[in-house]
């Protein structure tokens, strides 16, 4: 099989579309003092804090699909700056469970709005359904390339 020209790579223009997105999301979460991964996790507490749950440091790095060491040392870094508290789980003294701050609670809303017009930046080239619909098929797909689940 010939190499594909940079242009015709799929792989090589996702690589490149998703550094100008992180760019863009950097620069949006930068004035509120987080990172991309600390948005994601802080995201991801609040959204499950606010229906009704409190996940323990393993339930949050699966909805955030990010690996479990780093998330608990990206929650060490939260909780430092008062936006999550880590309690011991009474069911499993060896788990913490998750609970977003006020100061969490006020903050998450902002950065997942300078995020999302970041996104809607990013995406108005195509339908936000279109690119919604394009990237649930991908990320439902497991690493052999079949859907997963």
């Amino acid at each position: 099989m010939k190499p594909l020209d940079p242009d015709d790579s799929p792989g090589f223009l996702l690589w490149h579309a998703t550094l100008r997105w992180q760019r863009g999301v950097t620069a949006a979460l930068a004035p509120l003092g987080l990172t991309h991964v600390q948005f994601v996790l802080l995201a991801c507490a609040w959204w499950l804090n606010n229906s009704g749950e409190q996940p323990n440091q393993l339930a949050l790095a699966r909805q955030a699909g990010t690996d479990v060491k780093m998330t608990s040392a990206v929650l060490r870094a939260l909780e430092a700056k008062g936006l999550i508290e880590r309690t011991v789980d009474a069911a499993d003294t060896r788990a913490k469970r998750l609970r977003v701050t006020d100061g969490g609670a006020k903050l998450a809303p902002r950065a997942i709005a300078a995020v999302e017009g970041v996104d809607a930046a990013f995406f108005a080239p195509v339908s936000r359904r279109r690119a919604v619909d394009l990237l649930r098929r991908l990320s439902a797909q497991d690493d052999s390339g079949a859907a997963a689940g």
